[in-house]
């Protein structure tokens, strides 16, 4: 059980518009169960190291801004705000950040400041009402969905990398790579490899990273990727790399329709591009279009599970199956019928046990024995949908 150690806390008027803060120039823990809300600015200027319990930021009108000298580092948070927690200093994350309501906002010219995710910490309820609007940063992970968007959407990238990641951090930015506002330079678009054609104008994501790793990510209506390519299976991820200072291909594979879809990428070093974004001229993929399926797991004995017949055909195949923003919850070699509204295998998946929200899904089935891929869609019900 932790306890309390030395708090010394003072109300003070030292930011504009005379709005309080709390101030901590000491030692500030929180007991194994004990919670603490801040309904006002945190300045922290001292220790908040040794919590073990709950830390909730909540405000109904104003931001909370969160400063002082020294990062601050809380166990569990929640974010339930109106207009958002302002991070003018990074916030360490020790296990989960739920996201509720209102975004944790950072400057994107101020990449040093994040809402950063320790070894084994993860995140939850992230969501277009709630999410990092700027930079958000892992120590010593793995694998990870960086919970990032705009102030509109939430717009994540997934890695996946070879190693752990000492560090690594990502930012989405809802703009014209051609001018972007927070970078030195801009990335011309029409400077590209060959073997790429159109590049997004509309969005493009900043990741630092050492480790060869793989990336997931995802495109919607917003992304208008109709003005790239009319054929979505010649989407590609594409990086604008630093070495040659032009854009390329990242490699992989795409999956969905011009209106939503993700790519993922082929193994590469995120520090070796600047940005990341769309391209709609890579490699096409030689993939079949199957129908789309329903599936129900009510227990009525009607669409509780994912049938293809066809697989009859083909023992020896793969089925994977993702959600809208391109993580894998569903990988099955052989598949018979298996899915039924739940995960297998992915450490990223929070909650395995109650099943997968309701939603849009895609799959991909490969038939070995024919030497045939196929792709489609599938809609979820809820887990006790009548």
């Amino acid at each position: 059980m932790k306890h309390l150690s030395y708090i010394f806390i003072l109300m003070m008027f030292a930011l504009g518009n005379a709005q309080t803060g709390l101030y901590n120039q000491g030692n500030l823990g929180i007991h194994q169960e004990g919670k603490i809300g801040f309904h006002t600015h945190l300045i922290n200027d001292g220790v908040i190291d040794d919590a073990e319990g709950l830390a909730g930021f909540y405000s109904a009108a104003n931001i909370i801004e969160v400063s002082g000298a020294f990062p601050a580092t809380f166990y569990d948070t929640e974010f339930m705000t109106q207009n958002g927690v302002l991070l003018n200093t990074t916030m360490n994350v020790e296990n989960n950040a739920n996201f509720i309501t209102g975004d944790v906002l950072t400057f994107r010219n101020q990449p040093s400041n994040t809402l950063n995710f320790l070894a084994t910490s993860f995140s939850t309820g992230e969501a277009d009402i709630s999410k990092v609007d700027g930079y958000a940063s892992i120590n010593n992970l793995q694998n990870f969905t960086f919970p990032i968007g705009d102030v509109v959407q939430l717009r994540p990238l997934i890695l996946n990398s070879n190693a752990t990641n000492a560090v690594a951090k990502c930012a989405y930015f809802f703009e014209d790579p051609n001018t972007a506002a927070t970078f030195a330079t801009g990335f011309n678009t029409n400077i590209k490899s060959e073997t790429i054609g159109e590049v997004s104008t509309v969005e493009f994501w900043h990741l630092e990273g050492s480790v060869p790793s793989t990336i997931s990510i995802s495109w919607n209506a917003r992304s208008n990727i109709g003005a790239l390519t009319d054929d979505p299976n010649n989407v590609v991820a594409v990086g604008w790399s630093k070495a040659i200072n032009q854009w390329v291909s990242l490699g992989g594979t795409s999956t969905g329709d011009l209106t939503q879809g993700f790519a993922v990428s082929a193994s590469f070093v995120p520090d070796d591009y600047e940005i990341i974004t769309f391209s709609g001229a890579g490699e096409p993929s030689d993939i079949i279009n199957l129908d789309n399926y329903l599936v129900t797991p009510n227990g009525d004995g009607i669409n509780d599970v994912l049938e293809f017949p066809e697989l009859a055909l083909s023992p020896n195949n793969h089925m994977r199956i993702f959600d809208r923003y391109g993580l894998k919850v569903f990988d099955q070699r052989n598949y018979v019928n298996e899915f039924g509204g739940f995960a297998n295998g992915n450490s990223l998946v929070l909650n395995k046990d109650e099943g997968l929200p309701a939603g849009v899904y895609f799959y991909i089935i490969s038939m070995d024995d024919l030497g045939l891929d196929f792709q489609g869609f599938l809609y979820l019900a809820s887990q006790n949908a009548n």
